[in-house]
């Protein structure tokens, strides 16, 4: 793995960026990222873009330093992290096109190596983990507001340890995080458990209309434009509802649209090891994990779920 002080090299202004609505794993890596080049490299100037992160984010430190807008000056040195592809980076990408070095750390398999140094390890369970090892291998320490953002990213992406891309240096890593004195319980209850009543009426609602196959095999709900509006709701207040939808029993493949604007959806998707929706996301545009991926898509909500069923049929079969 490439080191960050050759990375740093002798830049003066550094920008980290990650993927348009962000979850745990890009603000956790970004902000890890950010407090450690603060505190181990003060004569780098560093700015961190990020888009609104969720209220239960917002404790984490240099959480109200994030810019949430792009300047126009160039950056010697740009982080994009967590991002299968430039078009994720969002609001900063402008600021990615004319930085000097574009450094991408990842571990999505989908992701295209669009940096002039890419860092992308599938295996990884989240890319906080990817920068747990760089600032280790930098001979960095782990002071609590480091610990922290990275334990978040690594529970959130993980499901807290349930899923299979958690590995023994996922639980190593864990365990060195906690020994700094973070409150564990805390962030998990608060982060990943916990929900708003906002979020429990959508998940009700997402529950109640969702929709299975005939063949048992796939199930899919979506949320309008309008039951946001009922609520006076955001993106963020739909986390989990994917990941609801996949524990339904006999289940390979959960679909979850909601509508960001008349015709315009996004797409979540779990699955089993049956379907490898990566794959499917990746042909509409999008990207992601073998079990774990999403997209754009346009038209109908009917077209658009005929057409990932379609997709899927093949990998069902399997």
């Amino acid at each position: 793995m490439k080191k960050l002080i050759d990375l740093i090299g002798n830049a003066k202004r550094a920008a980290i960026a990650g993927h348009e609505n962000p979850d745990g794993d890009c603000a956790g890596s970004c902000l890890a990222l950010y407090n450690y080049l603060k505190e181990a490299y003060p004569c780098l100037e560093t700015d961190v873009y990020l888009e609104k992160l969720p209220a239960s984010y917002t404790f984490l430190a240099g959480s109200e330093e994030i810019k949430g807008e792009a300047g126009t000056e160039p950056y010697d040195l740009f982080f994009a992290l967590d991002s299968g592809d430039r078009d994720r980076i969002g609001i900063a990408g402008e600021l990615f096109d004319t930085a000097s070095l574009k450094v991408c750390v990842d571990h999505h398999i989908s992701n295209v190596g669009f940096a002039d140094v890419n860092i992308i390890v599938p295996s990884a369970s989240s890319t906080s983990e990817l920068i747990y090892e760089l600032i280790e291998q930098d001979g960095g320490v782990f002071p609590r507001d480091i610990a922290e953002a990275l334990y978040l990213g690594i529970i959130q992406d993980t499901g807290v340890f349930q899923y299979s891309c958690t590995g023994p240096r996922t639980m190593e890593i864990a365990g060195n995080l906690i020994s700094k004195g973070i409150d564990f319980t805390k962030i998990i209850e608060e982060t990943f458990f916990q929900k708003t009543f906002i979020q429990n009426r959508l998940l009700g609602e997402a529950l109640a209309s969702c929709e299975l196959t005939e063949d048992g095999k796939s199930v899919y709900s979506v949320t309008s434009l309008d039951q946001l509006a009922k609520y006076n709701a955001d993106s963020s207040d739909l986390d989990g509802i994917v990941s609801q939808l996949r524990e339904t029993k006999g289940v390979d493949l959960a679909i979850f649209l909601y509508e960001k604007e008349p015709g315009s959806y996004k797409v979540s998707m779990r699955s089993s090891d049956a379907v490898d929706v990566s794959a499917i996301a990746l042909k509409l545009g999008g990207g992601g994990h073998k079990k774990a991926a999403g997209c754009s898509a346009f038209g109908t909500t009917k077209e658009i779920i005929e057409n990932i069923l379609s997709l899927a049929k093949a990998p069902l079969k399997s």
